[in-house]
């Protein structure tokens, strides 16, 4: 998939791609200011542009949503012939016991036996993280176990 980056003097940058399927474009406007927004054309008129502002949060959110599916699909696909192993997206929320703690406080190995094989926070992606990973209310876990291991890891996440 072709990404058009057109720079827009005084602004920022753009960047967009097609989506075929209804003929639109969809993108980001990136702003010198570092204020982000979300964009796409009305089907049919690339010229007509909606721009929805986000937060940094909002923006890193919305990237998880989007790459967390992609990971865990790449994942599943590695692991397919494997019976009994499962991949899955878990969310550190913000009402989490772990918000602000350590991956390695919450024993998750030891107490589950799944495997944090990478977190996704406000759009990248942070690969095998280590006991001292702190873990932040938002964060996407990328998990691979027993469908009886992802059970109680999600119950961990959420109430210790």
């Amino acid at each position: 998939m072709n990404v058009e980056v057109t720079p827009l003097p005084g602004i920022g940058v753009r960047k967009d791609f097609p989506l075929t399927t209804v003929r639109r474009r969809i993108g980001v406007v990136d702003h010198k200011d570092g204020a982000i927004d979300l964009i796409f054309t009305k089907i049919g008129d690339p010229d007509a542009t909606t721009q929805i502002p986000m937060t940094e949060a909002e923006a890193g959110t919305l990237a998880n949503l989007l790459g967390a599916p992609q990971l865990v699909g790449q994942l599943r696909n590695e692991y397919r012939d494997m019976d009994g192993v499962n991949t899955r997206q878990l969310p550190v929320g913000e009402n989490s016991p772990y918000d602000g703690r350590t991956l390695g406080e919450t024993r998750m190995r030891t107490r589950t036996k799944v495997s944090i094989v990478a977190v996704l926070r406000a759009g990248q992606t942070m690969p095998s993280p280590g006991p001292d990973f702190v873990f932040t209310g938002g964060d996407m876990l990328v998990v691979v176990g027993t469908s009886e291991g992802l059970d109680s890891a999600a119950s961990i996440l959420k109430d210790g």
